[in-house]
């Protein structure tokens, strides 16, 4: 499964916005810099990046464009940062690396498989600083649980992190140190390794499992299945006289507050110097986003068949049942009767099934990329996702055929152009073959 080759050689975010870059590149999109003056000509196809771990592409129709046609999603999944210092003094003759949180991760789900190290680095050579990416590609770590014999752990059921998630590397006795294994990774010394951005990831790889094959598991469903099929559905769309746009941000799973997030000024800069490019005034660019759209999309949680009483009773998603329409009564989703409406409309024209998701009203959920795009860029916006299992586990689960109504339902988006009426009244027109 292609979508499972994706995610099992995208360990970090960095390397997700790595990879998706490759792809576009091999589609013909042109890299545009930050630091560069941009070019943009009607008819082309273009990419930026921010950070190395977030990136926008984006196809100009051949005529002035109507409107933009967005799909956002996020590049990042809970993990284990390293610290710096990386190695902790031994313990009963082993070493381990020193660690801490990053997003709200199942810490339970951590124990007792292989783990490695991936991320960025910084070399120094002179006065020049580069960025590389390393993954340590084999097993290195485990994170070892305490035996049953030995009693309860602890007092209550959270897992500490700085006593009970430090993986081991090494015996004190070994003579390769952590350092080491990085430079050896990036083909240079130790000593000019001056920064590192590094998580450590299951080595587990995806697999396709059940009776009849319909469902899938692997690590970093959440979002890197979002990543995947919304650049297939962006790259394969029809032509139509919108600015078609993917963006894929990091940090999400810590609030989106860098400047490479979604609540950064990443998204809103590139618009401004696309429209600058191309001639277009402010004024006219506010006009055109009346008739805009924005898909958050970011994965639901589907009805657990262990723990059925934990979703609402009324709107709990099913594995393979279809593109989970998200609400929230609190803003914490963007969606509202016309962006559902919109939604709806796209899936009965891609005969993709349709589910809702709201929480249980006495347990608080989580909130994703599009109420925080909003605060940027203000247009119709609507939060979907595919219903999946053990959400933020270090392996989860999802249903198979859920992948390919997304990619239908986002490729009859990106196909499609949106009118808004000063009336109230709104337009979904599809991309004439």
């Amino acid at each position: 499964m292609k979508l499972l080759e994706f995610i099992n050689k995208t360990p970090t975010a960095f390397h997700a916005a790595a990879n998706v870059r490759d792809i576009l590149l091999d589609h013909g999109y042109k890299e545009l810099y930050e630091c560069e003056a941009w070019e943009i000509n009607k008819g082309g196809r273009y990419f930026t990046t921010r950070n190395g771990s977030s990136i926008i592409a984006f196809s100009v129709p051949e005529n002035e464009y109507n409107g933009i046609m967005v799909c956002a999603s996020h590049t990042d999944s809970p993990s284990l940062k390293i610290k710096s210092n990386l190695e902790l003094p031994p313990v009963n003759g082993i070493i381990r690396l020193n660690v801490e949180g990053y997003g709200g991760m199942i810490r339970e789900s951590w124990f007792d498989r292989p783990l490695s190290v991936a991320g960025r680095i910084a070399i120094k050579t002179g006065d020049e600083i580069e960025e590389k990416l390393i993954n340590i590609d084999r097993e290195l770590l485990v994170i070892p649980s305490l035996a049953i014999h030995m009693g309860k752990p602890r007092n209550d059921d959270k897992v500490n992190i700085q006593t009970e998630l430090l993986p081991i590397l090494r015996t004190d006795k070994a003579q390769t140190d952590f350092m080491k294994l990085i430079a050896e990774a990036a083909n240079t010394e130790p000593e000019s390794v001056t920064g590192c951005d590094l998580c450590l990831y299951n080595r587990e790889k995806g697999v396709v499992f059940g009776a009849e094959n319909e469902f899938i598991a692997s690590g970093r469903i959440d979002n890197l299945e979002s990543v995947y099929l919304s650049l297939n559905a962006f790259l394969n769309s029809d032509g139509t006289n919108t600015l078609k746009i993917f963006a894929a941000f990091d940090n999400e799973e810590t609030g989106s507050l860098t400047r490479q997030g979604a609540e950064s000024t990443f998204f809103s800069e590139a618009m401004e110097r696309v429209n600058e490019a191309l001639d277009i005034s402010r004024t006219e660019y506010m006009r055109r986003l009346a008739s805009s759209f924005i898909l958050s999309i970011d994965n639901a949680h589907a009805g657990h068949p262990n723990y059925p009483g934990k979703a609402d009773p009324a709107n709990s998603p099913r594995l393979n049942g279809g593109v989970v329409i998200k609400y929230n009564a609190s803003g914490r989703y963007t969606t509202d009767a016309v962006s559902a409406a919109a939604v709806k409309l796209l899936a009965e024209r891609a005969c993709v099934p349709i589910q809702e998701y709201h929480n249980r009203s006495d347990i608080a959920g989580g909130s994703t990329l599009g109420n925080l795009m909003n605060r940027h860029i203000s247009v119709h916006c609507a939060d979907i996702g595919l219903a999946q299992l053990a959400m933020h586990s270090v392996y989860e689960t999802a249903g198979a055929k859920d992948a390919q109504y997304m990619e239908s339902l986002l490729h009859e988006f990106y196909s499609s152009e949106i009118k808004t009426e000063k009336n109230g009244k709104y337009s979904i027109i599809k991309a004439a073959r």
